[in-house]
């Protein structure tokens, strides 16, 4: 697998939604940066906030779209079409109803019904060969209650082992650079966030 050379992390934009389930990619992007010290600002003509800085003797570039979800592939296929990026040098973070709170899984490719990401594949011409990041935020039970879910805040227990999933997908960032996607995801997905009581 090529070197990653953009990660991207999803939500919606707007204080309202801000540590919403939603917005669990773009949490994930933040706390990348804030972790290597990259410093984010906004860039018009990617829709969105930038970084750029070293991991790992990496040069990555960091990007949060201020688009709303179901448009993420407007600030995606910007950045990549002028950086030429290439799908396989592509990393995205977003929240998955398939796995409970405090799990989260590096996957390569496949399809998904997460709006982002289905715009993003469709913004890249049909390409879905990149590397996804899915953070689990838990299934509500019921078709008709997702939105709402996905719109609005865990509860205290759930947010804190979202907290922890994510904190532990940016220390496998350097490993996915440095030693390969294999080893992140030996170490990330035996990974369990603890229940809070």
């Amino acid at each position: 697998m090529p070197d990653i050379r953009l990660i991207v992390g999803l939500g919606n934009p707007g204080p309202e939604y801000h540590n919403t389930r939603h917005n669990a990619g773009a949490t994930f992007v933040e706390n990348l940066a804030s972790y290597f010290n990259i410093p984010m600002k906004y860039e018009a003509k990617f829709f969105g906030f930038t970084g750029r800085g070293l991991i790992e003797g990496k040069d990555v570039r960091l990007l949060i779209p201020t688009t709303f979800m179901n448009k993420s592939g407007q600030s995606v296929g910007a950045m990549c079409t002028f950086y030429k990026i290439l799908p396989d040098e592509l990393m995205v973070a977003f929240d998955e109803l398939d796995f409970e709170p405090g799990i989260a899984k590096f996957k390569v490719g496949g399809s998904s019904s997460q709006n982002g990401i289905r715009d993003i594949v469709r913004c890249l011409a049909n390409q879905k060969d990149f590397l996804r990041l899915r953070i689990g935020i838990g299934h509500p039970g019921h078709k008709g209650q997702v939105t709402g879910h996905v719109l609005g805040r865990a509860k205290p227990d759930e947010q804190a082992q979202i907290d922890e999933v994510i904190d532990e997908a940016v220390r496998c960032v350097p490993i996915l650079l440095k030693d390969g996607l294999t080893s992140a995801q030996h170490r990330l997905h035996s990974f369990t966030a603890t229940p809070k009581k």
